[in-house]
């Protein structure tokens, strides 16, 4: 079962993901693989990642990764990775082909996976060139991980509506 929340940021997104995640795994404890690349010496994001090891200690195994997703994904395993936004920022330097092929892979693999993304793209257009790249490869890594799910939820208020 592969499954993909989508929304704004604070909408709930993570929380629903987490419950469904715990739900897959039944008695075994998930996988959360947690993407933000945690180099960049930011110290409220680091106040924000303590918080989170936190809140998620005992419920799942956590694996801090913000690049190679495909590495982490044993067969049969049950899978959050929370978010795709950040690992997208991450390889924004890689081109579209080889996050695409990352995307087909980990749909390929027999595993629950649920993907968490922030919905970016219903504002305006960036002026900036950086930017826009972003959020258009944030669209269509929706668009790719909406067709490798089984399950789509878009979130807003911390209420789910199914999409897929």
């Amino acid at each position: 079962m592969k499954t993909l929340y989508y929304g704004g940021q604070k909408s709930g997104k993570s929380s629903l993901a987490e419950a469904k995640a715990l739900e897959l795994a039944d008695q075994n404890r998930p996988v959360y693989i947690a993407t933000y690349d945690d180099s960049y010496g930011d110290a409220e994001m680091a106040e924000r990642i303590a918080r989170h090891r936190a809140e998620r200690a005992g419920r799942f195994v956590s694996v801090e990764e913000p690049r190679d997703l495909i590495g982490q994904i044993e067969p049969g395993g049950t899978y959050l990775i929370d978010c795709m936004s950040m690992w997208l920022l991450n390889t924004l330097e890689w081109d579209e082909e080889r996050v695409l092929a990352q995307i087909e892979a980990l749909g390929a693999v027999d595993a629950h996976m649920v993907f968490v993304l922030n919905d970016v793209g219903s504002g305006v257009i960036p002026a900036e060139r950086l930017s826009r790249t972003y959020v258009d490869r944030s669209g269509i890594v929706g668009q790719a991980l909406a067709r490798v799910c089984d399950e789509v939820y878009e979130v807003k208020l911390g209420l789910s509506l199914r999409l897929k």
